[in-house]
């Protein structure tokens, strides 16, 4: 499974490169804005700065919802570097965008999915990843995670190559519990990924090697 982080932050997206397993960043609007980066112009200038320090896929969102705003927004955004993938909301308009991306070979994220009809038609339309939004769906009393279980065996029922981008991941166990269940990737907060280093009996174990080796020194 791929390790994918949440944010706009560079500090944080450096610590996860620099953790040796991250495999790509997700942002949106929102993200931008938590970090102060506003204006089309600045955002741009950072997806840049996002994209020097991984090695992976780097998903830009569009904010337009019409199919010229959509694939103008698109081409620009895929023109700034190799490693974007641009992020388009799942609506009628936007997987119609998806197609045209496809058809020209650049990379997709179909973002805001909420069910497997929606997981189906972007990858109908090719889209490279497709983004299921966990935690929102836990919010409403709604299981995120049946929902990936249900895209995987759709998916793997007709072949499809589009990947399931576990998203809204909230913790560690979300983390787990999407390998388990087979998304091909998961994004979420520096914590997700970092709370799998964590064992109670690894620190046990860990402070008894130390003390049983200093009392031979």
């Amino acid at each position: 499974m791929k390790f994918f982080i949440d944010t706009a932050n560079l500090d944080q997206i450096k610590e996860a490169q620099d953790l040796g397993v991250l495999d790509g960043v997700t942002t949106n609007p929102s993200l931008m804005a938590k970090e102060g980066i506003t204006g089309k112009d600045n955002i741009i200038e950072h997806y840049k700065k996002i994209c020097d320090i991984v090695t992976g896929d780097v998903s830009a969102e569009v904010i337009s919802t019409d199919f010229e705003g959509i694939v103008k927004e698109g081409e620009e955004l895929a023109k700034l570097h190799d490693q974007i993938i641009v992020k388009v909301p799942m609506i009628k308009e936007g997987v119609k965008a998806i197609k045209y991306f496809s058809d020209k070979g650049i990379k997709t994220n179909c973002t805001l999915v909420f069910s497997v009809g929606q997981a189906l038609l972007a990858a109908k339309a090719g889209a490279t990843y497709v983004s299921p939004f966990i935690g929102r769906l836990d919010d409403i009393s709604t299981d995120g995670l049946n929902l990936i279980a249900e895209i995987r065996m759709v998916y793997d029922n007709y072949n499809f190559d589009t990947q399931i981008l576990a998203a809204s991941v909230r913790h560690t166990m979300h983390v787990i519990d999407c390998a388990k269940i087979g998304a091909d990737v998961m994004t979420g907060p520096l914590s997700s990924i970092e709370g799998l280093l964590k064992h109670p009996l690894t620190d046990i174990g860990l402070a008894k090697f130390l003390a049983d080796y200093k009392k031979g020194n």
